[in-house]
């Protein structure tokens, strides 16, 4: 059993250094390029603060502090969905080789997301720690465990998409497109919980990430207490979602061949 383990954990860690190079051949430009995304989002939401009049954290603390605790989380939980919901399928010739299995190609591409997301975060934090303002973290621990709670339900939700690729392969791409794009809004990044009204609360709440991004800023910030959110809820969608996806991936596993995607 140690062996097996130590062969499986041998496959994920070789995998995830595959997935880092398929997108560019040099690593380091690649990780510098999802450096970039990361800014160009922060700018962007920046700019619209700014035309918007806002020139000032809703919580008394840092601004960008602020912007930067829903980019990143934000980031990661959607770049996390996509990689693992397209991460296999029984057409891939890397599925031909006998030791890969499903489970080695779906946590590779997760872990490919998280590596790339956290070196991302690490840079641009330490970055601004040294050129613009001291990073002052109220609950390092709480913060890094919504981190990593905004990876796993990304993985989790992108491993339903993943089960339904199969059986609707036109329509699961562009499922997980809008959820992606849908939670532009709905993780509520832009705003603060507890300052929402309370008829579009519901609006919001169904979202795992909407409440990973408010108790992020609690434990951020010394100033803010969420009152609207709660993390158990984030972490029960997610198993949830595990749940779901593991059963529909399982029963296409029975019934999935090459020939569904014959006439393509």
């Amino acid at each position: 059993m140690i062996q097996a383990a130590g062969t499986t954990l041998a496959l994920i860690y070789h995998q995830t250094v595959y997935n880092l190079r398929t997108d560019h051949r040099n690593a380091i430009i690649g990780l510098l390029l999802t450096i970039l995304q990361t800014v160009a989002f922060m700018v962007v939401f920046l700019l619209i603060y700014l035309i918007l009049g806002v020139r000032q954290s809703p919580i008394r603390g840092d601004f960008m502090m602020y912007i930067m605790s829903g980019i990143f989380l934000f980031m990661t939980h959607v770049k996390t969905v996509g990689a693992v919901a397209g991460s296999h399928s029984v057409t891939n010739s890397l599925v031909k080789h006998e030791p890969l299995t499903p489970a080695v190609l779906i946590a590779a591409g997760s872990l490919t997301a998280l590596y790339r997301q956290t070196i991302s975060c690490a840079a641009i934090l330490a970055i601004y720690h040294v050129a613009i303002s001291p990073v002052s973290i109220d609950d390092p621990i709480g913060c890094l465990a919504m981190y990593m709670l905004a990876w796993f339900s990304g993985a989790c939700v992108g491993l339903v998409f993943l089960g339904i690729r199969p059986w609707a392969p036109k329509v699961a791409p562009l499922l997980t497109t809008v959820y992606q794009r849908v939670n532009m809004f709905a993780s509520g990044k832009m705003f603060v919980a507890n300052m929402l009204p309370g008829f579009m609360l519901p609006w919001f709440a169904w979202n795992p990430l909407f409440h990973i991004i408010d108790q992020m800023r609690g434990d951020l910030f010394i100033n803010y207490t969420p009152r609207k959110t709660d993390p158990l809820y984030a972490l029960w969608f997610s198993l949830a979602a595990l749940m779901v996806g593991l059963l529909i991936n399982f029963t296409t596993r029975k019934y999935e061949s090459l020939s569904w995607t014959a006439a393509q």
